[in-house]
């Protein structure tokens, strides 16, 4: 007989993954869902009303509808052993983020896990991924620091005070990093890792002597619906496509936060920047394909 605890280690758990209805955080939500955790699944995208600020990726993309909602999230946690419960929550107004731990506290009394992922920095993509900073929008600053890090800061002040309350907990910011390496060709970009990186180190100094950890989390290069239609594929034909062989499915990163989650020894890496090809190396765990995708590394600059 399989032990219970071994196949859902997360039984019992309650997880909220902010900026879920598609891309790292589904990738993340159902995970935790199959991990057997309670997940509040957060956006503002839900089926009967999409996001509306996407617009310019969608045409860049090719797409004709905005993919994902919060509610198709929580049904796939469901369905993998866990609770997805929808909350919809646009995560730049503070009231929202305010009434959405609120109503977890009420309803579970404790949050264990926050994963902090809601991101803006998609709303003004314009295509250009290599400029200098003088030739990128100002726009940038606006989507990538005021609805991107600030994003993460503003959950983790609401979610922290129960935290220290319960004497335990583990916030994750999912972010970008290579090593200190610069982004090159978007400044806003490599500004907007490097805030993150900072702020789960700066959480976790202040946090530490409450028995609460926080780190950041990397991903590699990851394949989601907007790389897929970026490249006029799905993840079921991905293969097709050299130019995706360095790629991981969202769902690499949740199994990462995953691990992290169930670690009772996981405050040994509160401050830490850890990418996920090395947790999964760690952690014994591998992608849905059963690769085991190496930790992402930049190319070098040309000389």
């Amino acid at each position: 007989m399989t032990n219970n605890n071994t196949r859902r280690p997360l039984q019992g758990r309650v997880a909220v993954v902010t900026g879920a209805s598609r891309g790292a955080g589904r990738g993340c939500a159902v995970e935790l869902g199959a991990a057997g955790a309670t997940v509040y699944v957060t956006g503002r995208s839900t089926r009967a009303h999409p996001a509306q600020s996407y617009g310019q990726l969608l045409g860049l993309s090719e797409l004709g509808a905005l993919p994902g909602a919060i509610d198709d999230t929580a049904d796939e946690v469901t369905r993998l052993g866990g609770h997805g419960i929808a909350v919809r929550c646009d995560h730049t107004q503070d009231g929202e983020v305010a009434a959405l731990f609120a109503r977890v506290q009420q309803e579970h009394g404790r949050i264990d896990l926050l994963v902090n992922n809601a991101w803006g920095g998609h709303e003004s993509f314009d295509g250009v991924f290599d400029a200098p900073f003088w030739a990128h929008p100002l726009a940038h600053w606006d989507s990538m620091i005021d609805r991107g890090v600030r994003n993460h800061l503003l959950s983790s002040r609401h979610a922290a005070p129960l935290m220290v309350r319960q004497g335990r907990g583990l916030i994750v910011t999912t972010t970008f990093w290579d090593r200190g390496r610069y982004l090159r060709g978007n400044l806003f970009y490599d500004l907007a890792k490097a805030g993150m990186t900072r702020l789960a180190f700066g959480i976790a100094e202040e946090l530490r002597p409450h028995g609460v950890a926080s780190v950041a989390v990397s991903p590699g290069w990851m394949r989601t619906e907007f790389v897929l239609a970026g490249h006029h594929t799905d993840e079921a034909h991905w293969h097709e496509r050299p130019a995706l062989a360095r790629t991981e499915s969202p769902r690499y990163l949740g199994r990462a936060i995953a691990a992290l989650a169930a670690d009772p020894q996981v405050m040994r890496h509160s401050g830490q920047v850890l990418r996920v090809g090395d947790l999964a190396q760690a952690y014994g765990f591998s992608d849905i394909d059963g690769r085991q995708v190496p930790a992402f590394e930049m190319d070098p600059p040309a000389q």
